[in-house]
């Protein structure tokens, strides 16, 4: 038939309830107000009443014709209040409910998301909602710096490498004006990985470059390279680091090319092969 009006949402229907505490009495009342005693089921005992004849209903008052005892168990069900909603009941919801491009179909983020964006996470087959703060912040503290002009290192002489330009630095936990070195942020602590590495261009055959990482002025990893010809040589290495909190890490490096010779920071790619960086393992 034609329907007249706005279409109604899809409604889950379930018929109210009501339980009662029985005692020596006739009169009851009703948790919803009803038209007449036609539009409840009362039940006694388990025993289905007849309307009119066993009991009356108006509003929110229910009488009996004859008074229940404490031992009876009572109770009756809306027939004329059906509860509705356009949410299904608890449970009821399976994947062959769920379209299977549900996520697909979405509007794509499109860009990196905020700290407060949430995402769906299986806690022991609880879904929970996490922030992407809590996500992102796992591969941190992490930095990576190189050189923005050469460094004259000494000959026969340990330098401490100025890598004074950043790239990025997650925590600002790199000092890259005064002490050159990466300081690990309290409630940081962890195990890290580095990276490091140092060049020279026209270096002298025959000679070598060593370089190496160190913890709180200890040296921690070191490589070591000899020249065969003269050239532009470099030497890299990498390190995992098992750091506390305000522990720091600094590159030196050390060579024998038999006069001062400058950092190559033109070589390759635009930060040249004079570089540091690292980061905070995950799960490790």
């Amino acid at each position: 038939m034609p329907f007249i009006g706005n279409q109604p949402a899809l409604s889950y229907t379930s018929f109210a309830k009501q339980d009662f505490t029985t005692s020596a009495t006739t009169s009851y009342t009703l948790d919803q107000p009803v038209a007449n005693e036609n539009e409840i089921a009362l039940f006694i005992n388990f025993v289905r009443q007849e309307p009119t004849t066993a009991y009356t209903a108006s509003g929110t008052s229910l009488t009996l014709t004859s008074a229940t005892s404490a031992s009876d168990d009572m109770y009756c069900v809306f027939l004329g209040k059906a509860v509705q909603t356009v949410n299904p009941p608890n449970g009821s919801v399976g994947s062959s409910q769920i379209s299977a491009d549900l996520i697909t179909g979405q509007t794509a983020l499109g860009a990196t998301p905020a700290d407060t964006d949430e995402l769906l996470i299986s806690d022991a087959g609880t879904l929970k909602r996490v922030d992407y703060s809590y996500l992102k912040s796992a591969n941190t503290p992490a930095f990576f710096v190189a050189q923005s002009s050469a460094q004259s290192i000494a000959d026969n002489t340990m330098t401490k490498i100025q890598f004074n330009s950043e790239r990025y630095d997650t925590d600002n936990a790199y000092d890259n004006s005064t002490n050159y070195r990466f300081t690990v942020p309290s409630g940081k602590a962890g195990k890290y990985f580095f990276t490091y590495a140092c060049g020279f261009g026209s270096f002298n055959a025959n000679k070598w470059i060593y370089i190496n990482l160190r913890v709180n002025g200890t040296q921690q990893n070191y490589q070591f390279w000899s020249c065969a010809v003269t050239g532009d040589h470099s030497v890299n290495g990498s390190s995992i680091l098992d750091l506390n909190a305000g522990d720091y890490v600094e590159v030196f490096v050390y060579h024998n090319h038999g006069s001062a010779k400058s950092t190559d920071t033109t070589t390759g790619d635009k930060y040249g092969v004079v570089y540091f960086g690292g980061y905070k393992l995950i799960g490790a």
